[in-house]
């Protein structure tokens, strides 16, 4: 026989063979929506919201600024949490404006990071990593059949529209009960909101809220964190066990000067022991080369504290101060940009905050 027909009948064969050793299995996945989970990391009831992924209610779309209008449909520090005995847990998930920024990774910005509480702690498993605005991920599979607990953290800086999680054919999946915990409700700035964690699981309120176990709010605004009354109005209205301020990258000294005083007052009108938290400005790395962006720390930090001292020597309890100094180490290898944090950069923040809760013996409720 020719070499050359022998060649076609091998290849005929040997592509017969592989159709028939590996058909085409038929996807037993079933996707269920948010009736289906919990949705945790938001002060705010999903009948007040345009999206249930939003950070704001629809009500203060004309009260804030446009600009914290549009990042408040990041769904920054926003997770899903649920019940599952599946073997394997997939996600889909859609994305508002498939944003791309070039010193953060787009895990961060636009991925989902799924965590399983194992022996009563938060661990992770995997991250969904997004591709266009619509996304699909098969996180983890070959599990050993019973019920686990996962929590799914959703973009940091992009707006999440759809999420759909998928389970085995024939398991179940259910919300867990709600956490009666009183949140920690954190404001600030684009550290806060996520800038710049390679993946969602990684913002300090994120990671704090799996150490202490606790629901935390994130009203991170990118460049936009400034003690706003509309914000602080919004704040007062969030029953908390503490409330976070960590606001002063974004501002002046003269702004600080103008707002920490309102703030506390707005706060302090509706939540009368409620404690209340203020950070003074996370230390810029490259400020050690920059005097004059040293000086502006400084300057934006004796402003805070002038003010705090005088809500002190007025009356107003249970408020914290917490300095910022070595909260992100002192090795300069804690930002991407000597602004904004990496991963290791969040880790030392969050154990930091957490430190300096417990040491001002601030509780959850």
């Amino acid at each position: 026989m020719p070499k050359f027909i022998c060649f076609i009948l091998l290849c005929f064969i040997g592509t017969s063979a592989i159709s028939q050793e590996s058909p085409n299995k038929k996807d037993n996945t079933i996707y269920y929506g948010k009736e289906s989970f919990l949705i945790e990391g938001t002060g705010v009831a999903e009948s007040e919201k345009e999206s249930p992924y939003d950070r704001l209610p629809a009500s203060y779309k004309n009260k804030v600024r446009k600009s914290v209008w549009d990042l408040s449909k990041n769904s920054a520090g926003i997770s899903i949490r649920f019940n599952t005995n599946s073997s394997s847990v997939k996600v889909k998930w859609a994305l508002l404006n498939d944003t791309k920024m070039n010193h953060m990774a787009e895990t961060g910005i636009k991925g989902v990071d799924l965590y399983c509480k194992v022996n009563g702690v938060w661990t992770y498993v995997n991250t969904g990593r997004p591709t266009a605005k619509e996304n699909e991920a098969s996180l983890i599979s070959g599990l050993s059949i019973g019920e686990r607990e996962y929590k799914l953290y959703l973009p940091l800086y992009d707006g999440t529209t759809k999420v759909e999680l998928g389970i085995e054919s024939g398991s179940t999946i259910a919300k867990p009960a709600t956490d009666k915990k009183l949140p920690i409700v954190f404001y600030g700035t684009s550290i806060l909101q996520g800038g710049c964690a390679s993946r969602p699981g990684m913002v300090f309120t994120s990671i704090i809220s799996r150490k202490l176990n606790v629901d935390c709010i994130n009203f991170g605004y990118s460049g936009n964190g400034k003690m706003d009354p509309p914000m602080a109005e919004l704040i007062s209205n969030i029953k908390a066990s503490y409330y976070v301020i960590d606001c002063l990258p974004n501002m002046t000294a003269k702004e600080v000067t103008d707002s920490v005083i309102p703030l506390a007052k707005a706060i302090r009108a509706k939540n009368s022991k409620t404690p209340i938290v203020f950070v003074e400005n996370v230390e810029y790395t490259r400020a050690i080369f920059q005097s004059n962006l040293k000086k502006s720390m400084d300057e934006k930090n004796q402003a805070l504290k002038t003010q705090f001292d005088k809500l002190v020597q007025d009356g107003m309890k249970d408020l914290i101060y917490i300095s910022a100094a070595g909260s992100i180490g002192t090795d300069n290898e804690g930002t991407v940009d000597g602004t904004h944090l990496t991963d290791l950069g969040f880790l030392r923040y969050a154990d930091y905050l957490i430190a300096k809760f417990k040491e001002n013996k601030l509780t959850i409720r």
